[in-house]
């Protein structure tokens, strides 16, 4: 298991409610978050297979900006 960590714009209680049937279906993710609090709306996800590209892809598709924070 691999933890995800993305600054997103993904900002309020209705933008969660958008982006979790993507996230809740993606195959790889067993688990994720959203930290609306925080300046950076921090996207935390456990990855079982899911790539950092496959979550910006899929974020992206939707309307979402996502930037990765995992250092390489």
């Amino acid at each position: 298991m691999k933890t995800l960590k993305f600054k997103t714009n993904i900002n309020c209680g209705g933008c969660v409610s958008k982006v979790t049937p993507f996230l809740n279906e993606h195959e790889g993710i067993d688990s994720w978050e959203v930290d609306t609090v925080n300046p950076n709306k921090i996207l935390t996800i456990e990855s079982n297979g899911a790539t950092e590209q496959d979550v910006k892809d899929t974020l992206g598709r939707i309307g979402f900006k996502v930037e990765s924070l995992n250092k390489v």
